[in-house]
């Protein structure tokens, strides 16, 4: 009696299929994870590892900004008014006393908070208005990608203007959600075409045969191969948060009471620092907002060398002229020596004699 008679006898189908693994012998948490860890080598070049490592400066002045200030930020030293940097005061004071270094590094908690908040809002909402719409068909589509429309004509800054002066002092959370809320309409634009040309791709249609559920498709299948746009939409929403801040902070829209750079440079501008070249006051958070700013441009440099193939060559080409000690600016002219064509002159040569 054969193995399929004996099916047969029990009722059961001729064939049936057990999938335990994948195609390349791997399971498919394996598969999973081999896909995600290669998803984020956008950040393993050398310009995404040294904007990782700025921003990581910052952020870990921001968590530990209590241990790190020398004062608390509103204490006055009246005998140590407008001092430039000693040993007392590293970066000056302010007009009243206050330490200016006291205040950057109680400073860099805010911008740190509303620039990561404000980008995890605004990244979450493109990733399920993006992705939706661009998986989905008809109407639907249509819909969230009217909608993504209205959100992009949307100011963000008037908006912030008119919510701050509905309180005294507007909380930095109110302030990231607006932003937040006003920033993902461009990374869900973006996302909904690339996942326009995922969704005609063969392992989608693999998947989506197979009877996947949407939400395994989206997360499991789509999601590590869209890392790298959403990467760079959720540095890009961190830059344009962390000057959205910093300018209404400037201008004086935010209450000076709340610390950020912006305030900072506000108080700085309002007691004539800038005419008086008082610049232990303002230069120090100019040079903090200019730095973490750079930061975020190698960050997304970095990716934009991982995403664009020709970026990416370019790269590896410079690297190993680099390692072989040639200069990448320099020409180089090939020359292509034709010894059969002069062997050939030769024997032409010695039939005629």
């Amino acid at each position: 009696m054969t193995t399929t008679d004996a099916a047969r006898r029990a009722g059961t189908p001729d064939t049936f299929l057990l999938r335990t693994t994948t195609g390349d012998g791997r399971r498919p948490e394996q598969n999973l994870r081999a896909r995600l860890a290669g998803a984020f080598a956008m950040f393993r070049n050398g310009k995404s590892l040294t904007g990782l490592a700025i921003l990581g400066f910052f952020v870990l002045i921001a968590i530990f900004a209590d241990v790190l200030a020398p004062y608390s930020p509103t204490k006055v030293d009246n005998s140590a008014r407008l001092q430039p940097p000693s040993a007392a005061h590293w970066l000056g004071t302010t007009h009243i006393g206050e330490d200016v270094l006291s205040q950057v590094i109680h400073g860099t908690r805010g911008v740190i908070v509303v620039g990561f908040l404000a980008a995890v809002i605004a990244t979450v909402i493109a990733i399920t208005v993006g992705v939706i719409a661009g998986y989905v068909s008809g109407w639907k589509s249509e819909s969230l990608s009217a909608l993504t429309n209205v959100f992009l004509v949307i100011p963000g800054l008037p908006l912030i203007i008119i919510v701050s002066a509905m309180f005294e002092e507007p909380p930095l959370v109110l302030i990231a959600a607006v932003l937040g809320l006003t920033g993902w309409a461009w990374g869900a634009r973006v996302l909904r075409a690339q996942t326009m040309s995922l969704r005609n791709r063969d392992f989608i249609q693999a998947a989506r045969a197979n009877g996947e559920p949407l939400a395994r498709i989206i997360t499991v299948e789509m999601l590590p191969n869209l890392m790298a746009l959403i990467a760079a939409s959720f540095v890009g929403t961190v830059t344009a948060a962390i000057l959205g801040l910093t300018t209404l902070s400037y201008i004086g829209v935010i209450p000076v009471t709340t610390y950020n750079w912006g305030t900072i440079l506000n108080w700085a501008s309002a007691q004539g620092a800038f005419g008086q070249n008082q610049w232990w006051w303002y230069l120090p958070p100019g040079l903090c907002i200019a730095a973490i700013g750079v930061a975020l441009s190698l960050i997304n440099f970095g990716i934009d060398e991982y995403v664009n193939p020709r970026l990416r060559s370019a790269g590896e080409r410079a690297r190993a002229m680099k390692k072989k000690g040639l200069d990448v600016n320099d020409a180089v002219t090939a020359v292509r020596p034709e010894p059969v064509r002069e062997a050939g002159r030769t024997q032409e040569n010695t039939g005629n004699d």
